[in-house]
């Protein structure tokens, strides 16, 4: 992490990268921390805030997690990858906190591997095991004014996924 950075960060493995912040992501970036001259692979998950869920038409999210937790979870999902594929060498878990507009990137998850296969199925799993492990919430805001908190786990149960 840099000196003066706004992001909260710690990492366990030297090449990883687990964040969690209230500035905007860049998909660039994330790209860019994935790299590694042993990769055949990067594959990279951007989540995004859409229109509507469930029918009803979404003006905002917004996000709160409890961080140190987060980060937690974010390392043991990078430990984990690398016990199940032990060929990924980067691990790059970056999400976002506060209000986002609809457009906005809420998560970027990538993993770098020697090999597509192993890259999809860890990136897959990073995603599907932070949004069923990681304390973080978000409140949605409709076009009707009303608002509604729901745990990113939670999103799993809905048919669109969240």
């Amino acid at each position: 992490m840099q000196v003066g950075s706004p992001l909260l960060s710690t990492p366990k493995h030297d090449q990883d990268s687990l964040v969690i912040t209230f500035a905007p992501l860049s998909l660039a970036e994330v790209y860019a921390l994935a790299e590694d001259n042993a990769n055949g692979a990067i594959v990279v998950m951007s989540g995004t805030v859409r229109h509507q869920t469930d029918g009803k038409a979404v003006v905002a999210l917004e996000y709160q997690a409890y961080e140190p937790m987060v980060l937690h979870i974010f390392r043991q999902i990078a430990h984990e990858i690398r016990q199940r594929w032990a060929d990924a060498n980067r691990v790059v878990i970056h999400h976002r906190t506060g209000r986002l507009e609809i457009g906005e990137i809420s998560v970027l998850v990538a993993v770098g591997c020697p090999h597509r296969a192993e890259a999809f199925q860890a990136c897959q799993y990073a995603i599907d095991t932070l949004k069923h492990n990681a304390p973080i919430w978000k409140k949605e805001h409709w076009a009707d004014g009303s608002s509604s908190w729901v745990s990113i786990g939670a999103c799993e149960q809905s048919p669109e996924g969240c």
